[in-house]
Formats: C-alpha cells, sequence, structure tokens
C-alpha cells in the first residue's frame, strides 16, 4: 500500500490567503502591496478583503492576515466581534481585543516595561487641564493619530481647547488618555522596531506629526515622514523589555511593532505596542517583504 503525502512546496502553492483592510482602500495600502508579489513567488494566493464586506466568504481562506483595516476605532466592538468569527486569523482575535484599547499601557508599565507617563480619564470622570506644561490628549480606541492633539497648557486658549478636546472625548462615551509631550520627539522622531514571525526584521524613524490642537484630519490617519532607521542599544534593550512584559507568546504573533520615544531623561519609552494592524513599512527594508511572506508561508 502506498500513501502520498503533500509537501510544503505543494501545500502552499494550493493556499489562499486574505489580507485584510477597509473600504476606504479595498485594493491595500500601497506599502502592503509591496508583499503581494513575494507571496506570489511561494505559490501563495494573497486576495485583499474588507473586513465588513458581507460578501467575503472568510472560510475559504486558509489564513486571514489583518493589515490596514484602519477604519475600526469608531466600531471597535463591531470590529473584535468579527474577529472572534474569522477562522484562522493573524493576530489572532483575543490579541486584538487586548491591543485595540491603549489601557493596555498600564499592564505592560506593571509588568517592567518603561512607558510614557499616562493618565487615563474614564467617560464618568472630570478632568481639568494643569497650569504649564505641553501634552498630548487621545482617545484609548483610536488609530492613524486621530481625534489627536498637542497643548501648551501655558496659553489660556490651548487650555481651554484641551479641556473641550477630553469634553467631547467623554461625551462619545471614549475613554481619554492625557501624556506629556516629549519634545525630543521634535529632532529624534519616534522610533518604531518591527518583528515579523518572532524574528526582528528591521527599524524606521517616523519624523513629529503633532504640530497643535485637534482640528480633524481628512482621510484614514495623518500623513507620517518615514525613513529607515538603525535602532540604538538603548532602544533594543527597552523593546527587548516590552516584548518580555507581553501577555503573549512572541512566536505566536505573525507581526509585531514597538513604537519608542525619548522619555523626559532621553531613556527610550514606550508610546504603542501595535499588534492589530500597523503600518510595517516594507518600503524601507528590501528584504522585509520576503520576509514577511516566508512567515505567512511558516503559518500555512
Amino acid at each position: 500500500m502506498t500513501t502520498s503525502m503533500s509537501t510544503p512546496s505543494a501545500i502552499r502553492a494550493a493556499a489562499r490567503v486574505a489580507l485584510v483592510t477597509c473600504g476606504e482602500i479595498p485594493d491595500l495600502d500601497p506599502d502592503d502591496r509591496l508583499v503581494l508579489p513575494a507571496l506570489t513567488g511561494l505559490g501563495i494566493t494573497a486576495t485583499p478583503a474588507v473586513w465588513d464586506d458581507p460578501a467575503v466568504d472568510w472560510s475559504a481562506f486558509d489564513l486571514v492576515v489583518l493589515r490596514s483595516a484602519w477604519d475600526y476605532a469608531p466600531r471597535r466592538d463591531e470590529f473584535v466581534a468579527w474577529t472572534q468569527r474569522v477562522p484562522r486569523l493573524a493576530n489572532p482575535a483575543h490579541v486584538v481585543r487586548w491591543n485595540t484599547d491603549k489601557r493596555y499601557l498600564l499592564q505592560l508599565q506593571e509588568a517592567g516595561a518603561p512607558v510614557v507617563p499616562t493618565e487615563f480619564v474614564a467617560p464618568e470622570e472630570s478632568w481639568r487641564p494643569a497650569a504649564a506644561g505641553e501634552i498630548v490628549i487621545k482617545p484609548t480606541v483610536s488609530a492613524g493619530s486621530l481625534d489627536t492633539g498637542r497643548y501648551d497648557l501655558a496659553h489660556d486658549g490651548q487650555r481651554d481647547l484641551a479641556a473641550a478636546h477630553v469634553r467631547r472625548l467623554r461625551a462619545a462615551g471614549r475613554h481619554v488618555m492625557v501624556q506629556p509631550y516629549l519634545d525630543a520627539v521634535d529632532d529624534h522622531g519616534e522610533t518604531a522596531l518591527i518583528w515579523i514571525g518572532g524574528h526582528y526584521s528591521h527599524a524606521i524613524r517616523k519624523g513629529p506629526i503633532l504640530t497643535g490642537p485637534d482640528e480633524g484630519v481628512e482621510g484614514l490617519y495623518r500623513e507620517e515622514d518615514i525613513s529607515a532607521r538603525e535602532p540604538s542599544h538603548a532602544e533594543r534593550e527597552v523593546a527587548a523589555k516590552v516584548l518580555a512584559a507581553l501577555p503573549y507568546d512572541l512566536a505566536d504573533l505573525l507581526y509585531v511593532r514597538v513604537d519608542l520615544v525619548p522619555g523626559p531623561g532621553g531613556a527610550p519609552v514606550l508610546l504603542e505596542l501595535e499588534l492589530t494592524e500597523p503600518s510595517l513599512f516594507f518600503a524601507t527594508d528590501p528584504a522585509a517583504a520576503g520576509r514577511f511572506a516566508a512567515a505567512v508561508a511558516d503559518r500555512l
């Protein structure tokens, strides 16, 4: 009696992968489209799919990969419920639920990760701005720096605008986070370190984008100034502490992005940990798209 076994290459050739996006960019963000040739080269059929499109049969895919579903914030509960219904989702639904509310920073801080000092304000709580200092206000559920503003509290007008911003978010039933504006960002920018398939891949510099109070943004996100960066030893050490504080196994995550900024004393601190739908900036590293495709193939 003989039996036939599928080789890994045959399995990959038969595989279908959905790359999840949103209705505003149904064909994917241009940076994400860079992975399509790499996936095709491994015999994987990759299809952009809009997360809230009722016509999509998610069970027809061997893997569903969250990418540019950047419209989820106003409908976070609906989005999280959708992730719980989708089979074979990367990153998994329980990770999405945890990571789409930035109050996860408290848990990471308690586990030993250096985090930007953050005050959280619940919808039922009152808040008054301090007499001085520069701060950043944003909702705990947000994407693309939307509903985010920078305020110099030494000026009465901006202090009033800051209070109004918090009231507006609270009135909408949203939890608010207030952080100091760390002015070293103006020169150094943010450093985002990216892991793919459980292994460090590359890093980028993101230039400063908050110039003043929240005046609204057209589109899904604020435009960003992105360039390749080699992270410092201190940034790598802090990123390692963040990963050690994760309540999940790094090997179970298809991608991780750790966003760091210089803290009050210059040492790096965590601004955000992106596990849901982060830009991975494939254009900044010629090998990054290939690494991503290989990690997808490994999960198949």
